[in-house]
């Protein structure tokens, strides 16, 4: 039986001092974006090429529009502002900096609001790193950014012949087990310097990738970051040196580059509601 109060599970009520915290928080950063050159979009809820932002589309809402193609609210927000940009408004704005305030959402009934950007035909990801840095900082809160390439799991995957969903799960104990000495040094990598003592052992391949990803480490101004040369989150667009700012067991934004329309780019999310949480404790 559902009663006529109650809502979806996984869908978002705000009220009361909860409502207004979300809408100063959004007010602030929107003001952060405006100040260093960013204009605002409010892309629609529903999009055609959702499917190539998700890996499980099981995960996307559909339905299908008067033509019955297929149509899915939006589960992300990326490829379609860069498409909407370059392609649909083109020839109205050469602008390249973009932020959005807006929900996604998943299969059954899922809603996340996230407060994100784009930073289109641009290709130094110490730059955005560096900005997510500057919104931490303005709301005054030191979470971890987590550095990673997604590059190295794969090729370490194909170098030695073994499942890269041991770097998804995490199988740190696995790796372990393998008894290879350069990869074991890897393991234990949390700062640039740990990195540099041990890059030289690496295995050519693998060490051009990990140089990359000390190089933008090393140009990223926060004291409260590590790097993960094995860390690997399945992403369906970032292709290269990417992260994620956690506290606790809070994902609280996640950013990186891609290529959309043959554009090279860069873009994150901030989780406005694991955010709210940090701010209230």
């Amino acid at each position: 039986m559902i009663f006529e109060h109650e809502i979806p599970n996984g869908s978002r009520l705000y009220f009361g001092k909860l409502a207004k915290q979300k809408r100063n928080l959004e007010a602030k950063i929107s003001e952060f974006f405006e100040n260093i050159g960013y204009e605002e979009i409010i892309t629609p809820n529903f999009s055609y090429s959702q499917h190539q932002s998700i890996d499980d589309t099981k995960k996307l809402i559909t339905i299908s529009d008067e033509s019955n193609n297929q149509v899915a609210l939006r589960a992300d927000s990326t490829l379609d502002v860069v498409r909407i940009i370059t392609k649909r408004l083109g020839r109205t704005t050469s602008h390249k900096k973009w932020f959005y305030i807006q929900p996604i959402f998943s299969y059954p009934s899922t809603e996340q609001y996230q407060i994100g950007c784009e930073w289109i035909e641009h290709d130094n990801i110490s730059d955005i790193i560096n900005m997510t840095a500057d919104i931490l900082n303005l709301l005054d809160i030191k979470p971890i950014i987590q550095i990673a390439n997604i590059n190295i799991p794969i090729l370490i995957s194909k170098e030695l012949n073994i499942d890269l969903d041991l770097f998804k799960d995490g199988e740190i104990s696995k790796l372990f087990e393998l008894n290879i000495d350069w990869l074991t040094k890897l393991l234990y990598v949390k700062t640039s310097l740990d990195l540099e003592n041990i890059i030289n052992e690496m295995p050519s391949n693998i060490k051009t990738q990990l140089e990359k990803l000390n190089k933008i480490a090393n140009n990223v101004n926060y004291e409260n970051t590590i790097v993960s040369p094995l860390y690997y989150s399945a992403m369906k667009y970032y292709d290269d040196v990417y992260y994620r700012v956690i506290k606790d067991d809070l994902t609280i934004a996640k950013g990186g580059g891609y290529n959309a329309n043959n554009l090279r780019s860069l873009g994150f999310a901030l989780y406005t509601d694991n955010l709210l949480k940090i701010l209230e404790d």
